[in-house]
């Protein structure tokens, strides 16, 4: 059932915050405004701050066991490998969390990935809704001046009633 006559509906709900699950919610997001869809996103508990002006999103690659644990060393025209590293590093070596978000960060601009806020800007140019969870905000002292232009808070109530009518729908 579609909310818009013929116009498909996505909700999304986005309940993390690391830098690896923040491209799947903006990635969907933008890419379903692009078919023209009509779209939200909720953001809750630790995606909230996913809408701040200040992103400071990093990877956490302790928490996501099938995360690929080689780091390709080497530069162009040098002599490149890849060094295995166990899982268990990365939870205990100081400073591991910095450096995976730093070689996410560029591999992914060395392949065109768009960056985390240039998708979340294509999602607020697009008429993407954007949803905070006013609980979530709540419970960790965030106010509406901590987050960018064109996010609309809300509770569950007001995604619900977004998600009643949407064709697909997706917990990320």
């Amino acid at each position: 059932m579609s909310g818009n006559g013929d116009q498909k509906r996505m909700a999304l709900i986005a309940s993390r915050g690391t830098l690896d699950w923040a491209y799947p919610p903006f990635i969907l997001a933008s890419t379903g405004a692009a078919l023209n869809m009509e779209v939200a996103v909720f953001f809750t508990f630790y995606g909230l701050p996913l809408l701040m002006k200040d992103l400071k999103a990093k990877v956490a690659p302790h928490s996501n066991p099938a995360m690929p644990m080689k780091m390709p060393f080497g530069s162009e025209g040098f002599q490149r490998f890849s060094w295995p590293i166990p899982n268990i590093v990365s939870g205990v070596v100081p400073g591991f969390e910095s450096f995976a978000t730093a070689m996410m960060k560029r591999t992914f601009a060395k392949k065109g990935v768009a960056t985390i806020e240039q998708l979340r800007e294509a999602c607020v140019e697009s008429d993407v809704r954007l949803i905070g969870c006013q609980m979530t905000m709540d419970v960790f002292g965030f106010s509406a001046d901590d987050f960018i232009d064109g996010v609309e808070l809300g509770g569950a109530a007001t995604f619900l009633e977004f998600a009643a009518d949407a064709d697909i729908t997706l917990f990320i």
